[in-house]
């Protein structure tokens, strides 16, 4: 009988050793819940840091992606910390200087051709008038169309990680077309007179700095400075259709050259400031320039019978220009710009005095550009300007295919 009392102290024990298997499975269950936990919060600590350092389309792409170094994070680490891109965005390009530079090493060479066609009117009363509707003496009216066609090779380097040299050689093939009289003549009758030109065009050297890192709603600050040279074909060495002289007494001809002039005829340098600002989906983009165009000395104009007309020091107009624009990324291979260019060209000098008729000229162009990425290497651009004031080319029309290696 003394035997039963001890039955309810093995059952109790039975029961601790059949219930002490269950309560480590349980522990076991809240230390890899806390485990998961840690690591939940680890990777929400790397997301904020994503966002806060990178922006919220190229987070996007680093979920897509990943990066070994995210695979395996260092001990004791919750994770690398990711390095935002210090280059400027890329966009379809409807200005004339880019703004991306040219990765360090890199080389780019950009084959381009330019079509530009422009028309215009002019009204030209020598006399006086008795009357509103009578004019005692001579009436020039002239028509000038012109196309002009510049084939260009433009070269790209990266000196540095936010430094590019660039060189950029033209070749220019032009044609216009004058509906006119002789001036200074009793005659009626119009004329048609065709000339054309083909030859190299001045040859450019530049350079362009990244000031800033810049970075997601920060813009990107680039200044540059470009020099052009006088190598193409003079206009003031072109052979002009005149007797004697094309000013003063004596005038006789059309005044117009027999062959067309490829190059400006002055030697300038632009400074200029561009700017970008990323703001997903859109990039916005513009730059101001001033371009400095030298003074020639002792200048002579070539006119039929190889005669050579004195004209002095000539000093033509300083331009002052700015644009703005946007660029909006399409997918991941095509993108769209939109954009204004303004350029105010100062009167022309002569002798330190502004020639007569000389006035300053605002030109304003509206651009549209489409580019689109066929590899890693080569893109093609392509870009539609619509002149908006008088003395701009009506349309203009821009082929790009840069690419690189």
């Amino acid at each position: 009988m003394r035997m039963f009392p001890a039955l309810p102290g093995a059952l109790g024990l039975g029961l601790i050793m059949t219930c002490t298997p269950a309560a480590a499975q349980q522990a076991q269950l809240i230390d890899q819940l806390r485990a998961m936990r840690q690591q939940l919060d680890q990777q929400r600590a790397r997301i904020d840091a994503l966002e806060r350092q990178l922006g919220a389309s190229r987070l996007d792409d680093v979920r897509g992606k990943g990066t070994a170094a995210d695979a395996a994070p260092p001990p004791g680490a919750v994770g690398p910390a990711p390095q935002g891109s210090a280059r400027a965005p890329e966009v379809a390009p409807i200005f004339e200087s880019p703004g991306v530079l040219t990765p360090r090493g890199r080389v780019v060479v950009e084959p381009s051709i330019q079509y530009g066609y422009s028309s215009s009117n002019r009204v030209a009363l020598v006399g006086y008038t008795v009357i509103p509707a009578l004019l005692i003496g001579l009436l020039d009216v002239r028509e000038v169309k012109r196309n002009t066609t510049t084939a260009a090779v433009t070269l790209r380097y990266g000196l540095g990680n936010r430094v590019e040299l660039e060189a950029k050689i033209p070749y220019v093939y032009r044609t216009d077309s004058t509906v006119s009289r002789e001036i200074f003549t009793g005659t009626a009758a119009e004329r048609a007179f065709d000339a054309s030109g083909k030859a190299l065009g001045d040859v450019e050297a530049a350079a362009r700095v990244q000031l800033n890192a810049g970075g997601p709603d920060r813009a990107y600050f680039i200044g540059g400075l470009r020099y052009k040279a006088r190598t193409g074909r003079d206009p003031f060495a072109v052979v002009t259709d005149c007797q004697t002289r094309c000013v003063g007494a004596n005038v006789t001809g059309t005044g117009l050259p027999l062959t067309l002039p490829t190059g400006s005829g002055f030697r300038s340098l632009q400074p200029s400031l561009t700017w970008l600002l990323p703001s997903d989906p859109a990039v916005f983009f513009g730059s101001i320039s001033y371009t400095r165009n030298f003074q020639r000395r002792n200048v002579y104009r070539t006119v039929l019978a190889g005669q050579r007309e004195p004209l002095g020091d000539i000093k033509a107009g300083d331009v002052l220009g700015f644009n703005l624009g946007m660029g909006l990324a399409l997918n991941d291979k095509a993108s769209l710009s939109l954009g204004y260019d303004h350029s105010a060209v100062d009167r022309t000098r002569q002798n330190g005095q502004v020639i007569p008729g000389s006035v300053r000229i605002q030109l304003g162009t509206l651009l549209l550009g489409a580019s689109y990425r066929l590899d890693a290497h080569r893109t093609v651009n392509v870009s539609v300007g619509a002149g908006l004031t008088r003395d701009t080319p009506d349309v203009t029309l821009t082929v790009r295919m840069p690419f690189g290696f």
